[in-house]
């Protein structure tokens, strides 16, 4: 698949860092550290499964049978503004916003609910063919990953599908791609169990470098092995990124010294 030029900007920058990393690094595919900018409250009852920022909020779907929610969160003080349970016979999981809808994907029922942001009501329903794992949206498309090595693009009118692409790391496939974010026309990814989140070129599938957590997740999976890293938002408009984690009680904004965020543009495309 390819993407329009003006996800250049950002492409480029990428490679630039590969160009310019210690040559030590350049084996494989670069590693960066983060900086923690913040760290929010968040409730640590949340099963985070997909995570989104829009019009100052947080927009969030958590799981587990029986606790599955849609909610608006405010991101200052955690405080959860707005909630809609999900059927107890559901499992919630990503989460992406376009065409002024919420799409909520579910884990095996097939499932996605469309919503809307200022009720958090269900609008309609649309039945997705693989897993549900995680979810965003790039160039109009609804970005979707199944727990495998691909990502799934769909036309969000009906989920007609628009093609896929296999995820790979120095040439072999990356499994378990959970929560998905589209950060300045690259895709981010979650890797189920993984303290690392995936910078991944949407045309080509290639990881571009590895955003390393580890800083914040370690003491969590500590603790608990399930409270794993899942959660990615970014805010197009003035390039903030946040992370979390299931049942995690903080949300962390971070920023990743030399990987360049650009904010995403109206208009780009995928063929």
């Amino acid at each position: 698949m390819r993407v329009k030029d003006n996800s250049a900007r950002v492409l480029w920058g990428l490679l630039l860092c590969v160009w310019l990393w210690p040559a030590g690094a350049l084996a494989g595919t670069p590693v960066l550290p983060i900086e923690t900018v913040s760290a929010l409250p968040h409730d640590p009852t949340a099963f985070t499964q997909g995570l989104l920022f829009h019009d100052g909020v947080f927009y969030e779907s958590t799981g587990l049978y029986g606790h599955s929610t849609l909610r608006r969160v405010d991101p200052a003080t955690g405080r959860v503004l707005a909630s809609r349970a999900l059927p107890a016979t559901v499992f919630g999981e990503g989460l992406a916003l376009t065409g002024g809808r919420l799409y909520q994907l579910t884990w095996r029922e097939g499932r996605v609910f469309v919503s809307d942001p200022a009720s958090l009501h269900a609008v309609s329903e649309l039945y997705l063919p693989t897993e549900g794992w995680g979810a965003t949206t790039l160039g109009g498309r609804l970005v979707v990953s199944d727990g495998s090595d691909k990502l799934f693009f769909y036309d969000p009118k009906g989920l007609a599908p628009r093609g896929s692409v296999d995820v790979t790391d120095d040439g072999a496939p990356v499994a378990r791609l959970n929560e998905l974010e589209a950060v300045g026309g690259t895709i981010w990814a979650n890797v189920w169990g993984e303290t690392r989140i995936a910078v991944i070129n949407p045309a080509s599938g290639r990881v571009m470098a590895w955003v390393d957590c580890s800083s914040l997740a370690a003491g969590m999976l500590a603790a608990d092995p399930e409270k794993v890293l899942n959660g990615i938002a970014f805010d197009a408009a003035t390039g903030r990124l946040w992370v979390t984690g299931k049942s995690w009680p903080k949300v962390y904004e971070i920023k990743v010294p030399g990987l360049p965020l650009a904010a995403d543009r109206p208009g780009r495309t995928l063929p």
